[in-house]
């Protein structure tokens, strides 16, 4: 097929639009192919939707190579099933409710566990139908606080959602593998550069978990490995090495001391190293020798407040992602003035894990806070901290909590070596879910022997259109986008770059045979200059650029690879077909 520029529905833009702020944003609304029309809403322009579709596509095609079945629920759901689930209230502010006409409750579905899990219980009753494997590719909705960076995190996206029904553990292993593998295939089929990093579950739930990661210096995700071994894991998922116990024996009595006013960490540092504290001769104090607590508080879904303090070294902040992954299902905000106020025994600044299991308030603390380490902390009276206190003979915590940052230089969880940081940008997602939804919906079948058995699930998702934004992130230069052959919405881009009617013939009959030969052509027939057309070639990004100009007289045209950057000569007879050729 050949589309003529002259008759596509296209506008490109010189300068970038005053809001974006990542290249694929930049580049996707200047190449015409998505328009914004809301926050974290976009419309996609015929270009933007070619591609989408040919993404789409590639992942059908692998869902149905390892067995799956397409189904399309729709995007307005019932509150009923969610409410039996409690994700109706464990989703929050992102989840879209909207009530119809009679005050009936209803949400934009962000995802369909729910529904597969119901329609599965309805249609099957044996297990002889099972495995099963039902995926879909639809509209998904979320209320992004903060929608950014184009369509890498918006409103409403395209999502393709993936469930695996069994009888028994082992099958949930083999369709979790099959999908593995399915989504590495898949990202090699897109030319996407990727890792594979141990995730937790959150609001989804199950057991086994992990992330597939676009590697991008814009990504929101930011994760560990070790080069030495291989581990990877999302920040949110790295589980501390925890040091070995110290023995009790030979550890000094605490004592209290008037540290005048240090509220803060590195005041507190400040007056230990000019204090001469016989605990730290010969050496400087410094913040990890300080134990900080930090006040929350947190409740379930429909639940109440509650207090909780979390006790990290004082050299690591509280890291937002890893404190509410810990926490999940429940909510938690920091302690404002008024919180402080309604808790006198709460010394802001001055806290300690005396005063704090003394009042009742739960207390968790970081792995590394082990029996035996010495801490200087807060002793729960205005300007006074205690030097010395030790875990696990002065205050026991009521637990730990995976809630510190985590930072490059950490040693692996494995033992391997250190940790290296990077960023990335999620693209897919696996769960083993085990029976968190059939539980809720009594998915049961009956089994072999007559007995009522309950399905485990599997979970497997990808982000279909954000992978438009991830392609573009990882192929562009300056000039625009470049797209790898599978995703570009067209084989080839024909630029008649000059007036000359020869030139012109020639290039409509070179499209005309580049058609016959089964290639998607888009063939730029306008009047404008040769270069904006070849401004436009450039930032449209199609891989290989034919320029039928001044070398028509000689006998030849002029092949661009987009994709790498080599550029040489074809000779125009037989052009056609070593063109294809080289397209692949």
């Amino acid at each position: 097929m050949t589309t003529r520029m002259s008759q596509l529905f296209l506008r490109t833009l010189r300068d970038d639009p005053a809001d974006a702020e990542v290249a694929s944003h930049k580049l996707l609304i200047r190449a015409g192919y998505v328009r914004p029309v809301g926050p974290g809403l976009y419309s996609w322009l015929p270009l933007g939707l070619k591609v989408l579709r040919r993404i789409e596509n590639i992942v059908r095609n692998e869902m149905n190579a390892i067995g799956g079945q397409e189904i399309l629920f729709p995007a307005l759901l019932p509150r009923g099933p969610y409410e039996t689930t409690n994700r109706w209230t464990e989703y929050g502010d992102t989840l879209f409710r909207l009530q119809d006409r009679r005050d009936n409750d209803y949400l934009l579905g962000p995802t369909h566990e729910e529904m597969f899990t119901l329609t599965v219980k309805g249609e099957y009753s044996s297990y002889k139908d099972f495995p099963l494997r039902l995926y879909q590719i639809q509209n998904k909705y979320r209320d992004e606080a903060r929608p950014r960076a184009g369509i890498l995190r918006g409103r409403e996206f395209l999502m393709k959602d993936s469930y695996s029904f069994d009888v028994d553990d082992d099958g949930l292993k083999k369709a979790y593998h099959a999908h593995r593998e399915a989504y590495q295939r898949i990202f090699s089929l897109l030319e996407v550069r990727y890792v594979i990093v141990s995730a937790v579950s959150g609001a989804m739930g199950g057991s086994a978990s992990e992330e597939f990661l676009a590697e991008s210096e814009v990504g929101e995700d930011t994760y560990v490995r070790c080069i030495e071994s291989g581990y990877a894991a999302n920040v949110e998922a790295v589980i501390t090495a925890v040091p070995e116990p110290i023995p009790f024996d030979g550890l000094a009595e605490p004592v209290v001391h008037d540290t005048g006013s240090t509220p803060t960490i590195a005041t507190l540092v400040e007056w230990a190293n000019g204090a001469s504290l016989p605990e730290f001769a010969g050496r400087e104090v410094t913040a990890a020798d300080t134990l900080k607590n930090v006040l929350l508080k947190t409740r379930v879904p429909g639940g109440e407040w509650e207090l909780l303090a979390v006790g990290v070294p004082g050299d690591r902040d509280v890291d937002d992602k890893r404190l509410g992954a810990a926490l999940e299902p429940a909510e938690y905000a920091m302690l404002d003035d008024g919180d402080f106020a309604e808790y006198p025994f709460l010394v802001k600044g001055y806290i300690g894990p005396k005063g704090l299991l003394a009042n009742g308030v739960r207390y968790l603390v970081d792995p590394r806070i082990v029996d035996g380490t010495a801490w200087i902390t807060g002793a729960d009276e205005q300007g006074k901290h205690v030097v010395g206190l030790v875990a696990g003979r002065d205050f026991t915590p009521d637990g730990t909590i995976e809630a510190a940052e985590v930072r490059e230089g950490d040693p692996s969880p494995d033992g391997a070596g250190p940790l290296v940081a990077a960023r990335g940008i999620e693209i897919g997602h696996v769960f083993q879910l085990g029976r968190k939804y059939a539980d809720a919906f009594a998915a049961d079948v009956l089994g072999e022997d007559g007995k009522p058995v309950r399905l485990t699930m599997g979970s497997y998702g990808i982000g279909v259109s954000r992978m438009v934004a991830v392609i573009a992130e990882q192929h562009h230069d300056e000039l625009g986008l470049r797209w790898p052959a599978s995703v570009s919405p067209f084989d080839v881009h024909v630029v008649i770059a000059n007036k000359d009617a020869d030139a012109r013939a020639g290039a409509e009959a070179l499209a005309s045979e580049l058609e016959v030969l089964g290639a998607d052509v888009l063939l730029d027939d306008r009047t404008v200059s040769p270069g904006v057309k070849f401004k436009d070639a450039e930032l449209l990004g199609v891989p290989s650029i034919v320029v039928v100009g001044r070398g028509w007289a000689d006998g030849h045209v002029e092949l661009r690879n987009r994709f790498t950057g080599e550029q040489r000569n074809v000779a125009a007879d037989g052009a056609a077909a070593e063109i294809f050729a080289a397209i692949g």
